[in-house]
């Protein structure tokens, strides 16, 4: 028998922060568990997999090729998500992600959690508005980590 998830993991997560401990537990009813050993690769790169992560424990590399080499873009911390592209536009993977550690990451599948739109809408809301807010602040990540990108190249905005 699979163990099930637990609620503290989600709610702590930047995915599950305005779900309360009862939509929480409904929530895990969709959800598995992965247990990754040191090394072990969770996705590739270009791979068809649609499946949202949440790290709830270790770490995870994330990863590209670059060059023709697998280049170590990002390594998450526990409560971060991973997979949101791929879940909400069921789009290839664009980075390889691989356990640093012994890592646990729970599991969400698209159509498992399409299965609570008719009986619990607001679940389905309160987490879609939580991928929203994650994809938002990569968004602002990556613009001001370009706008310090543009300021180096153009030697404005600094000392360098």
């Amino acid at each position: 028998m699979s163990k099930a998830p637990k609620c503290e993991p989600i709610v702590d997560s930047s995915l599950g922060q305005e779900l309360e401990k009862d939509e929480c537990q409904v929530l895990t009813t969709v959800m598995g568990i992965r247990d990754l050993k040191d090394g072990e690769i969770l996705v590739k790169e270009g791979d068809r997999d649609t499946t949202l992560f949440v790290l709830t424990s270790g770490k995870l590399a994330v990863s590209s090729v670059m060059d023709g080499k697998d280049v170590t873009v990002y390594n998450m911390k526990v409560g971060e998500v991973a997979g949101t592209r791929a879940f909400v536009d069921r789009a290839p993977r664009r980075a390889t992600l691989k356990a640093v550690g012994k890592t646990t990451v729970y599991t969400l599948e698209p159509e498992k959690f399409e299965t609570l739109l008719d009986t619990h809408p607001r679940i389905v809301y309160k987490v879609m508005r939580g991928l929203f807010r994650i994809t938002h602040i990569n968004l602002m990540r990556m613009n001001v980590e370009t706008q310090q990108l543009s300021n180096y190249i153009n030697k404005t905005g600094g000392r360098y």
